[in-house]
């Protein structure tokens, strides 16, 4: 039988005798959050599920909370092993798996109580989407919401899509058949950045399924100002490690569009500099080797572009002036 056709129906979660959906979360030093996030499962409308929590090698609390928290429940299983990266924990986790639907959740992140339920019933009604994932909502480092929103999901996605930019946003906001992980295969072990967009691409580049975007805010994720989001060099690094995989699968692709997406990456990590508050010659170093990249995505997304560019290039024109200031507020009179 061929592997699409096998993937044509996500049964009822009524009918099921096990799991309508596996929710796998990778764990490392999470103690602060974790419980948060795990409770945002436990509180889903829809309880058919198993959920694989994989302690990567934790020195903090976090396996214990997670003990704590679910006791004897039996749809809970808690891996641990020893440190081996996002990547692997994430694979670890479907292989412990039976359900024909897999979600991610990051230690972090948090769910709509419908997260599950929507998605369950949308795989079941779309024979052809493989991956599908919502509208993410962002919150501050403290679990409070910003009120700032992912753009509204297209309908549709090319891989050059996914070359660029993550228009899902976060591992957290996906579910995807089980059919589809065993096809492409699981994350590249040894990746811990753009390891979700690599993955995302391998699967709009074999082509046997759409990635689909639900219209609902279903996914909270939590902006943080260490660990894996802010750490700019080395997600650069990821990027660049995603064009050497995809050069392996789809060297076309990327030899026609690599000036664009690596430009609209620097931009993106430009953007993401001015959120973190970090240095702002870091941004102004992304933003110009954006441009140098590829300056023609002035004229291809110029509110973007420009918009970016004035608020990197004010921010390093402001930064000595400011200096100057905090020094004169903390003078003796």
């Amino acid at each position: 039988m061929d592997l699409h056709e096998t993937a044509a129906v996500v049964p009822d979660p009524a009918t099921l005798e096990g799991p309508a959906i596996a929710v796998v979360v990778p764990i490392y030093n999470a103690a602060p959050h974790i419980e948060q996030t795990l409770r945002s499962v436990l509180n889903q409308s829809l309880s058919n599920w198993e959920l694989i929590a994989v302690d990567d090698g934790s020195t903090d609390d976090s396996a214990a909370i997670v003990s704590s928290l679910f006791g004897e429940d039996p749809r809970v299983h808690l891996v641990i092993q020893p440190n081996a990266g996002v990547s692997m924990a994430r694979n670890r986790g479907v292989a412990c798996s039976r359900a024909p639907l897999i979600a991610f959740l990051d230690a972090d992140d948090l769910w709509h109580p419908d997260k599950l339920h929507l998605h369950v019933a949308y795989h079941a009604n779309h024979a052809d989407v493989g991956v599908s994932f919502a509208r993410v909502a962002f919150l501050s480092p403290g679990g409070t919401p910003t009120g700032l929103l992912a753009a509204l999901p297209r309908e549709s996605h090319r891989p050059v899509d996914f070359l660029c930019e993550n228009p899902t946003n976060t591992t957290s906001n996906w579910v995807l058949r089980r059919q589809v992980f065993d096809a492409v295969g699981g994350f590249v072990a040894d990746m811990s950045y753009s390891e979700d967009l690599e993955w995302l691409l391998r699967v709009a580049c074999d082509g046997r399924w759409q990635i689909a975007g639900l219209p609902q805010v279903l996914t909270y994720y939590r902006t943080s100002t260490g660990g894996l989001s802010s750490s700019l060099q080395r997600m650069e690094r990821g990027w660049l490690r995603l064009i050497t995989e995809a050069r392996g699968y789809a060297p076309e692709l990327v030899a026609r569009h690599f000036a664009t997406a690596q430009a609209i990456h620097l931009r993106y990590l430009a953007r993401r500099s001015l959120r973190l508050g970090g240095a702002p010659a870091i941004g102004t170093d992304f933003m110009l080797r954006s441009l140098r990249s590829d300056w023609r995505i002035l004229l291809q997304e110029p509110r973007r572009t420009v918009l970016t560019a004035l608020a990197v290039f004010a921010r390093q024109l402001l930064a000595p002036f400011r200096r100057l200031g905090g020094r004169h507020d903390g003078a003796r009179p």
